[in-house]
């Protein structure tokens, strides 16, 4: 058997939730129930100043050589339909 509230949804009814005026809005002090913060410290960002990956480089110069394959394809095919080659 299924909890009947479980088809409502993760939010709370607007009717029960305190602190909440009307109209949706909240008084200022007051965060809603179960809405995360945004002040604080975040997860540390890797620092990358120091140089560019070598994966990077490495992903550039297979997706150039890719595009090259292709244009080349893309030319010898137009001249293979024009007669020319």
């Amino acid at each position: 058997m299924t909890d009947p509230r479980a088809a409502d949804g993760p939010d709370p009814d607007p009717r029960n939730t305190p602190d909440l005026e009307p109209g949706g809005g909240v008084p200022a002090g007051s965060t809603p129930p179960a809405s995360g913060g945004t002040s604080g410290v975040s997860e540390h960002e890797p620092d990358t100043r120091h140089g560019f990956p070598v994966t990077g480089a490495a992903t550039i110069v297979v997706v150039a050589l890719i595009v090259v394959v292709f244009a080349a394809v893309v030319v010898a095919l137009i001249l293979m339909a024009t007669g020319v080659w």
